[in-house]
């Protein structure tokens, strides 16, 4: 088993060799197992809310709702497994204390799960770790220790650790009662929405989808499961096509909740059972779905968790049988991260742009360049002279300009209307 580093170009690690007994003796999860997963959970997770999208219902040509995880304790559906893994170690086990890395939502999760049980938990992070995930971390109960630069050298330490000191070490989705933890989305998802069809979810190692699929698989066979992957950080395809895990490397992604470098034995094993189909987005089509769900549905939701909905936005209308439910797996975003993805994904939806105009160095030229702008209804964000380049004659200036646009057709107007008045533009 092997678990990839969550962003960068590296190659999976390998984990400890391959337990049966770890695992309770089977590799499998069923509905009933996520019953009494989810009875363990009573009282202890959020109930979290599905509510619809208008927006997304337009895209897809079919009703879309929104199964809200980022709401979840700790930020995501994680602490569901983590709290079903934990509770299910025995009196020996706990003593030991617990011992996990992540640079995340699984130490989030970890760390609320632990300090329910009162286990002595260490989580260890790479060094450049998003602030607020390791104080969160920090201050749900689980020592934090700084290592290395990447979720691979950080695992590297706890692994070192759990075999120094005897420590439980805690896979983030490679274990039957984890899988079965994050099975108990499906059990919801059933209950609140009578009539679906089809549940989109996002897919790293493959838990949270396994889970799903396996519950749906018994309970209802007729809903159609499909895994949404970062297309720089994609390991299923390959692995389903080739017919079993195989590591792969990972390129760079916004999403690195779902960046794995390697599918879990028992996640994988259950993804190719139920035939659940598997669907890449790119950068562009997750920084869009991260602000489709913030600026439409009022949703925070960090990258990776905004995969699924990418993934129905790609796909457009009469692709997915509805009515549709996309998991929103988690909302723990950095703000400088979000600040970048934001940007980004005005980018991507055409409401930015940037341009290029050449103007008579004379005085009057600008404003009136300008009020063209303004007439077409841009707003002008930024703006800069060049008058030393070598491509400008001696009476000529480069305006260098950022606007705000309402979208991809308005960006086009703006550009029409400024040739229309003579100016020589060039847009990027």
């Amino acid at each position: 088993m092997h678990l990839g580093a969550e962003s960068g170009n590296m190659p999976a690690v390998p984990l400890d060799p391959f337990d049966l007994e770890s695992y309770g003796g089977h590799l499998t999860v069923t509905a009933d197992d996520a019953r009494a997963a989810a009875d363990l959970l009573n009282g202890v997770i959020t109930r979290t809310p599905i509510t619809e999208s208008r927006a997304l219902s337009t895209i897809a040509g079919t009703k879309v709702l929104l199964k809200c995880e980022n709401l979840q304790r700790a930020g995501s559906f994680k602490v569901r497994g983590a709290y079903v893994r934990l509770a299910r170690l025995s009196p020996e086990e706990r003593e030991r204390g617990i011992v996990a890395a992540s640079a995340g939502n699984h130490a989030q999760g970890v760390a609320v799960a632990a300090g329910m049980l009162g286990i002595d938990t260490v989580v260890y992070m790479p060094v450049d770790a998003a602030l607020p995930k390791v104080a969160a971390t920090r201050g749900y109960g689980a020592e934090v220790r700084m290592v290395g630069s990447s979720v691979d050298e950080a695992l590297a330490a706890a692994r070192v650790e759990s075999a120094r000191s005897g420590r439980v070490l805690i896979h983030p989705f490679d274990h039957v009662d984890v899988v079965a933890g994050q099975g108990t989305v499906a059990l919801e998802i059933l209950e609140q929405v009578h009539d679906v069809a089809t549940v989109v979810v996002p897919l790293g190692g493959g838990g949270l989808v396994a889970g799903i699929a396996a519950v749906l698989a018994e309970a209802a066979p007729h809903v159609k499961v499909v895994g949404v992957q970062a297309a720089s950080a994609a390991a299923y395809p390959g692995s389903l096509k080739a017919g079993k895990p195989l590591a792969g490397t990972l390129g760079s992604t916004m999403a690195d909740g779902i960046a794995v470098g390697l599918p879990g034995d028992v996640p994988f094993g259950i993804v190719q059972k139920e035939g659940v189909e598997v669907r890449t987005v790119t950068e562009d089509q997750l920084s869009r779905a991260l602000l489709a769900v913030l600026e439409r549905s009022k949703l925070m939701v960090e990258p990776a968790g905004a995969a699924a909905v990418a993934g129905i936005m790609a796909a457009g209308p009469g692709v997915f049988k509805g009515p549709i439910v996309a998991v929103l797996s988690g909302g723990n975003i950095d703000p400088l991260v979000l600040l970048r993805v934001v940007q980004h994904g005005l980018v991507a939806a055409g409401r930015y742009l940037k341009l290029q105009v050449r103007l008579m160095d004379k005085p009057g030229a600008l404003a009136r360049l300008v009020e063209t702008i303004a007439a077409a209804g841009a707003n002008i964000v930024a703006v800069d002279h060049t008058r030393t380049d070598v491509s400008l004659a001696v009476s000529e200036v480069r305006v260098n300009l950022q606007l705000e646009t309402k979208g991809t057709g308005h960006r086009a107007a703006v550009v029409e209307r400024l040739e229309s008045e003579g100016y020589e533009v060039v847009a990027n």
